[in-house]
């Protein structure tokens, strides 16, 4: 292969990752709002609904800020507010809700992965691992919290081969697991084995 197309096929890779990383990370959360709107719906106000999305999500934000105020072991309002912290990029707020709804209920995989994700974005990678290895420890099915897990491994903390192994896991839960642009995770490993072992040759 030509100096130039090794270029190209090694960005090209890394720009696939990056697009995985963030729709795999999104996945989680949409699950879990999914989820948790069957049993505790935002209550809207009179007139929302002229509102724009940022608008709606904003006062959402502060009917579930009154709700958690007046009742605070809602741990549903909770992890309400956490999802809704967590699509306006709020992290630390995120952190704060997720983990106060954890306080009053044992939670699932889904809501201890998006804790995690939020720790990631806030800048701590070892407590997403913390959060991811929760939800792991808690389903041995739950594929996510395993993909997201060796993200942060092999982007944070350079230790591919555990990312590999993490990956591998995930495989042997769903051997045609699909990131989220539609690339399998074989593909990938395939990829980054690669990578290693032309930079080791």
């Amino acid at each position: 292969m030509a100096p130039e197309a090794s270029v190209v096929k090694k960005q090209t890779f890394y720009i696939t990752i990056l697009i995985v990383f963030i729709a795999g990370f999104l996945s989680g959360v949409t699950f879990a709002i999914f989820k948790m709107s069957d049993s505790a719906p935002v209550v809207s106000t009179p007139g929302a609904q002229q509102t724009s999305p940022a608008g709606q999500e904003a006062q959402a934000i502060l009917n579930l800020e009154a709700e958690v105020t007046q009742n605070p072991d809602n741990y549903n309002a909770w992890t309400q507010l956490g999802h809704l912290y967590f699509d306006s990029n709020q992290y630390n707020k995120a952190i704060g809700a997720y983990t106060k709804s954890l306080e009053l209920h044992s939670g699932d995989a889904n809501l201890l992965t998006d804790l995690g994700v939020m720790y990631r974005r806030s800048g701590d990678s070892a407590k997403a691992i913390e959060s991811f290895d929760k939800a792991i420890a808690m389903s041995t099915t739950h594929e996510q919290s395993r993909f997201n897990k060796g993200i942060v491994l092999h982007f944070d903390f350079g230790k591919t081969d555990e990312a590999i192994a993490i990956w591998q896991t995930v495989l042997a839960i769903n051997p045609n697991y699909q990131t989220g642009n539609g690339t399998s995770l074989q593909e990938l490993i395939n990829q980054l084995q690669e990578e290693q072992k032309n930079n080791n040759g």
